[in-house]
């Protein structure tokens, strides 16, 4: 099974608004530039992530979104329903429908084992992923101008000194 890039880009975004949680709200510029993703692509994802309360915008000078709830009360199961069955237009009868007795054997194996990941992924906050990213990051904690800086110049491996 795999995740659709959907849910991957929207997993990636909650852990760093997870990673800056005590921190000045984050834009969805900066989450662009950092994880590569489109700005209207962002866009689309955080109104959905914002319809189901998973974050929040902040207006005004120095906003941008943070999450709507403490990092450890939001799951991975949360993230991926939200942005997964926005998209999804098949009612549950249409998808329970069997013509077959294998038709309703592979539906109920596919519904047994998207209960058992649901339950898996909800057992996963994203405090737990970024456990170890939060202890880097306040080791190497940049103020705004300082952190603009290294951006504007980053650091090159073909770094020439005259």
């Amino acid at each position: 099974m795999k995740l659709s890039s959907k849910g991957q880009y929207a997993i990636k975004a909650m852990m760093n608004l997870a990673i800056n949680y005590n921190n000045n709200p984050v834009t969805l510029t900066e989450l662009s530039s950092s994880h590569t993703i489109s700005l209207s692509y962002l866009e689309q994802l955080f109104s959905i992530l914002s319809k189901a309360g998973l974050v929040q915008g902040v207006r005004g000078p120095g906003g941008g979104y943070r999450l709507g709830k403490a990092p450890d009360q939001i799951s991975i199961a949360d993230i991926v329903i939200a942005i997964e069955e926005s998209g999804n237009t098949t009612s549950s009868k249409e998808q329970t429908d069997c013509k077959t007795s294998d038709d309703c054997i592979a539906n109920n194996l596919w519904d047994e084992f998207s209960q058992q990941l649901t339950i898996y992924l909800g057992s996963i906050s994203l405090a737990d992923t970024i456990k170890s990213q939060v202890v880097i990051k306040t080791q190497y904690h940049l103020d705004e101008t300082t952190r603009r800086i290294s951006t504007m110049f980053p650091v090159s491996a073909n770094l020439n000194v005259a």
